[in-house]
């Protein structure tokens, strides 16, 4: 996500101070409940990380997304558990890409 980020602040004139770099979600959750700064989160989660967190969303781009990818060795996914992720995954994560579009 970070190139995409970087690259969305250069195209808007956005220039941060970058603070730190966090490949673990639960620490860069520490520094933003902290109040350390600003952290970039998928919209699906805002609410949560608000509620949890005691943080507050000031801004959301549809120009950034992020991909999400299911491993199968199946060919047709048949487990319940297998099933019940995907569509969880359907329902919360995407989004409607022709609204995203207009």
């Amino acid at each position: 996500m970070r190139p995409k980020l970087l690259r969305w602040f250069e195209e808007n004139g956005i220039r941060p101070r970058i603070a730190g770099e966090f490949d673990d979600g639960a620490l860069l959750n520490a520094f933003g409940e902290a109040g350390t700064g600003i952290f970039a989160a998928p919209s699906a989660v805002a609410a949560q990380l608000s509620k949890q967190l005691g943080v507050i969303e000031i801004g959301r781009s549809e120009q950034l997304t992020e991909q999400f990818f299911a491993i199968s060795v199946e060919r047709r996914l048949s487990h319940p558990a297998v099933l019940a992720i995907q569509s969880a995954a359907r329902e919360n994560l995407l989004i409607d890409r022709s609204k995203a579009e207009t």
